[in-house]
């Protein structure tokens, strides 16, 4: 008998407490959000996977040691193995970084070149980073967990990944799954809002055909950018410089097995890792907290006022320009690279079908990125500098 007992009691099943059945069923409903609706499935299918897995009875995938302990090599036997991962690849930084490699190897900056001054509408998108920090502030957050918080309204998992792995390590799990499902909720979010705050006759308005772009500019670019970024904002190097340097292998057109792992294998192979580490972080005792609802929906008005203000700016543009720029637009400020800007194509259609807002909306897109990732890097030295 008490060997049967000692079966019965190591089954999962009879281990289950009410969290990690709350849990499970938010892995479901996110894995039914990426398969049978389709909402961004390679990042909620790992971010799913990995909320099953934590959730496991008995499983202890994550093993025990502190998000804020420091790497004690004696000790690493006792690790999860998902949090052997983790360790290396998201709280030492390492991921953000090659997720933002790849990025670059992936995205054509020719929109934005050919058309600079929606680099503005991407920089206004970023309001909503600075306006939750001081939201996160007024709700008792400490300074560098308000900076952590306010970085979801960028829209940029990797980005809000590396600046809390800086500033707010502890609360890494619960601001990595926010950015990340407000990213690939953006379908749901921001329709409403684009809709609220432009008219039927905005939505309407054709924008011109984009000038060409040389390949010398091409090349030019993200070399420019590098060396402007570790002039004035050296803290912002990390992202900003992987960022380019995937961009540059693409450009460059000399490397091309390098472009091609960048921009395939080696993001799809991270995007995996970081998607399953990223849910094995939502365990029931650390995600079912008074904190954790806080940051969820900070981070929702995070990512709403972003998109706010970049509609708004881009409304102010559509006026001062004689009504040439669409401030749809103004909504892929947010950074989701290319999901904000498939979503102002969208809205843009459903008033006039022959209305092709894509390539306008990469560049504040894109400029969404750049504008993001600067504001971690004031943010990590401004902040830093106190901690």
């Amino acid at each position: 008998m008490q060997g049967f007992d000692k079966i019965i009691n190591s089954m999962g099943v009879t281990n289950l407490t009410m969290g990690q059945i709350g849990m499970l069923f938010i892995g479901m409903i996110l894995l039914y959000l990426g398969i049978k609706r389709g909402f961004e499935p390679l990042l909620l299918i790992p971010i799913a996977m990995g909320v099953i897995f934590a959730n496991a009875p008995l499983a202890d995938v994550m093993g025990h040691p502190s998000l804020n302990q420091s790497f004690v090599p004696e000790k690493i036997s006792s690790w999860g193995v998902i949090y052997v991962v983790y360790f290396w690849g998201i709280k030492s930084g390492l991921f953000p970084l090659l997720i933002f490699m790849g990025v670059g190897a992936m995205t054509d900056f020719g929109p934005l070149i050919a058309n600079p001054k929606t680099i503005f509408l991407g920089a206004a998108a970023q309001f909503g980073i600075f306006a939750t920090l001081l939201g996160a502030l007024f709700l008792g957050f400490t300074l560098p967990e308000a900076a952590s918080i306010g970085i979801i309204g960028g829209a940029d998992g990797p980005t809000a990944i590396f600046t809390t792995s800086k500033l707010a390590p502890h609360l890494l799990g619960p601001i990595a799954v926010a950015a990340y499902s407000y990213m690939a909720l953006v379908p749901i979010i921001q329709p409403p809002i684009m809709r609220l705050l432009t008219t039927e006759k905005e939505r309407k308005t054709p924008m011109s055909q984009l000038r060409t772009v040389s390949k010398r500019t091409k090349i030019l670019f993200p070399i420019i950018v590098t060396i402007v970024t570790l002039l004035l904002i050296p803290s912002a190097v990390p992202l900003i410089g992987m960022l380019m340097f995937g961009n540059l292998l693409k450009e460059c057109g000399v490397v091309d097995r390098l472009s091609k792992t960048a921009a395939n294998e080696l993001i799809n192979i991270v995007t995996i890792l970081l998607g399953i580490c990223v849910g094995a972080t939502m365990d029931a005792p650390t995600f079912l907290n008074t904190n954790t609802i806080k940051i969820i929906l900070l981070g929702l008005a995070a990512f709403s006022v972003g998109t706010a203000s970049g509609l708004l700016f881009g409304k102010a543009m559509y006026k001062f320009s004689g009504g040439k720029v669409n401030p749809l637009i103004g909504a892929a400020g947010v950074s989701a690279v290319p999901m904000a800007a498939r979503v102002a194509q969208k809205v843009g259609r459903e008033s006039d079908p022959n209305n092709y807002l894509l390539m306008h909306a990469m560049g504040p897109n894109v400029s969404g990125v750049i504008g993001s990732a600067i504001a971690a890097g004031v943010l990590i030295a401004v902040v830093g500098s106190v901690l």
